[in-house]
C-alpha cells in the first residue's frame, strides 16, 4: 500500500492545484487527506506491528470506497485489487497482528488470537 500512498503524499505537499477524486462528496482536498493517512500512515504502523487492528479500520474503508465507489462500475478486473487488499486488512482485522509484533509485546496475551 505504502507504492500506492507515497505518490499521493507527494501530491498533497506539491506545489500546484490538487486534482484527485471525490468519491464520497467531501471535497477533493479532504479526501486525499484521508486516503494519504490510510494509505500511509495505517500501512506504516501496521507493518511494524502497533495497532494493527486499529489501523486496519481506515484501510479497509479505502479499499470499500475504490472498489464499490470509485471504480462501482468498472469490470472486476479493475477492482480486483482493491478487492484482493480488503481481504488481507479484513484478516488482520480479525487475527490482530501475532505475538511477534509490538503489539503482541506491549499488550501480551490480551491481543493474541
Amino acid at each position: 500500500m505504502l507504492t500506492h500512498g507515497y505518490p499521493k503524499l507527494l501530491k498533497l505537499f506539491g506545489s500546484g492545484e490538487i486534482k484527485f477524486g471525490d468519491p464520497i462528496g467531501i471535497g477533493p482536498v479532504a479526501s486525499l487527506v484521508l486516503v494519504v493517512f490510510s494509505e500511509v500512515v495505517c500501512t506504516t504502523l501496521i507493518g511494524l506491528g502497533f495497532l494493527t487492528r486499529l489501523s486496519s479500520i481506515p484501510v479497509m474503508i479505502t479499499m470499500l470506497v475504490a472498489a464499490f465507489i470509485s471504480h462501482g462500475a468498472d469490470p472486476f478486473a479493475r477492482k480486483e485489487m482493491a478487492l484482493l487488499y480488503l481481504l488481507v486488512f479484513t484478516t488482520l482485522l480479525v487475527f490482530g497482528s501475532g505475538r511477534y509484533s509490538v503489539d503482541g509485546y506491549l499488550f501480551g496475551k490480551k491481543f493474541k488470537s
